[in-house]
């Protein structure tokens, strides 16, 4: 069945973690394009509370409060509630609720790990599936927030990447259901790169100074833009930030050396130098009714990537000119060169001309492609076994080449990230 999304100007729009960060600038930016109403969810009862006045004294859009911890799936069922007593039903939801801890993942306690995955996790399970019932008759978007982190993984905030590996994979397979039963539903997964919000702020924090969000770092209100577009354009996934995206690209072609190149700054990025807050919003409500964070470096206040996705007629000779040079730029640092275009056939080149120079033929791979060198010796142990020792040989000598090459790979990509996004 086809999927058709209302204007957002008839639209209600349930919001979780609406009291700070994206789901506050959210909230805010829906209610000024005139969104029919709004159902606003969080802990912050006192955050909620001024949220709820600020958006019904401007008169356009009605907006009403509801104290839940999205962890309790009661809870949960008491938005929805709200929303059908109040405006007869609801025409999107929007997951957004989250929090993280920042520490090694050895040093954090079971208690804190659980209660984590009670809110990331369990809690989009319990809005997705109340969000489901509610929408399989008449229609609307379930919208998801992920992360970047549900591609790619980065140390001190390891249960944090879990839980939205875990969000990815809910929701892609509650798309497949949805889909195969030809709801009238929208499933959208929305990945933001690092956002300027409190997060830090509202995290556990086992380190030692105040954490930081690691660079490049965008503004909420692309994330806002980015949420209502897919309440009102079905779509499958959606990155927020180029550098985003980058990343995945950079996991599926070189993850090894993406490991290395995160393990060397990573580390570093995430400390601040500031003295640590004792403040916990991983247990506790936090009435910290702010959109922006602490962040000390640049905010990107927009992104190429994200706007070209998301205005595709606006942006129709941005996307093929700017971002085809962009891919084109990742693809030739990340990716093969030209030549040899096929090691195999390089190999049986070589092979066919001078039987037994496999040193030789291995010695182009290794000047041209050295990250290829363990797939040429694969081919001549498979093709010309009576010089696999040889061959394998040759890469034991060699193989630091491939390495230096993801290396330096990496280290380019990164640097052109910062241009191009």
């Amino acid at each position: 069945m086809p999927v058709t999304l209302k204007p957002l100007a008839e639209q209600v729009i349930v919001i979780t973690g609406a009291s700070s960060g994206i789901g506050l600038v959210t909230a805010r930016m829906a209610a000024q394009r005139g969104v029919r109403g709004l159902v606003l969810a969080a802990r912050s009862d006192d955050a909620l509370s001024q949220l709820e006045q600020e958006i019904n004294a401007q008169g356009t859009t009605q907006a009403v409060a509801v104290v839940a911890d999205v962890a309790d799936p009661e809870a949960v069922r008491r938005i929805a509630q709200a929303a059908t007593e109040l405006f007869g039903g609801f025409d999107t939801w929007v997951n957004n609720a989250g929090v993280s801890i920042y520490g090694r993942v050895t040093e954090v306690s079971d208690e804190d790990h659980r209660r984590l995955f009670e809110t990331n996790f369990w809690g989009v399970v319990n809005g997705s599936r109340v969000a489901l019932a509610n929408l399989r008759e008449r229609g609307g978007a379930l919208i998801n927030i992920g992360s970047t982190l549900s591609d790619r993984a980065i140390p001190l905030q390891g249960m944090y990447v879990a839980s939205k590996h875990a969000v990815k994979g809910l929701t892609d397979a509650l798309r497949m259901e949805v889909e195969e039963a030809k709801l009238p539903v929208s499933v959208t997964l929305i990945k933001p790169a690092a956002i300027d919000t409190p997060y830090p702020a509202h995290a556990k924090n086992y380190m030692q100074d105040f954490p930081a969000n690691p660079p490049p770092v965008y503004a909420p209100e692309l994330v806002a833009e980015t949420i209502l577009y897919a309440a009102e354009h079905p779509v499958r996934d959606l990155f927020v930030g180029g550098a985003g995206k980058a990343f995945q690209v950079m996991e599926h072609v070189v993850p090894r050396a993406t490991d290395k190149f995160m393990e060397r700054g990573l580390f570093g990025q995430m400390h601040t130098g500031r003295p640590k807050r004792q403040r916990d919003g991983l247990h506790a409500k936090n009435d910290d009714f702010r959109e922006r964070g602490d962040h000390d470096g640049m905010v990107r206040e927009r992104s190429l990537y994200t706007a070209a996705v998301t205005h595709p007629k606006a942006t129709a000779v941005l996307a093929l000119v700017g971002l085809s040079a962009a891919a084109a730029g990742v693809t030739a640092l990340l990716m093969t060169p030209s030549k040899p275009k096929s090691t195999s056939d390089k190999v049986a080149d070589y092979l066919r001309r001078s039987p037994g120079k496999v040193s030789e033929a291995l010695a182009y791979v290794r000047k041209h492609a050295p990250h290829q060198l363990a797939d040429a010796a694969a081919y001549v142990q498979k093709h010309a076994p009576k010089y696999a020792a040889e061959a394998s040989d040759y890469v034991q000598r060699y193989a630091g080449d491939a390495s230096d090459y993801a290396r330096r790979s990496t280290r380019q990509a990164a640097k052109a990230v910062r241009g191009w996004w």
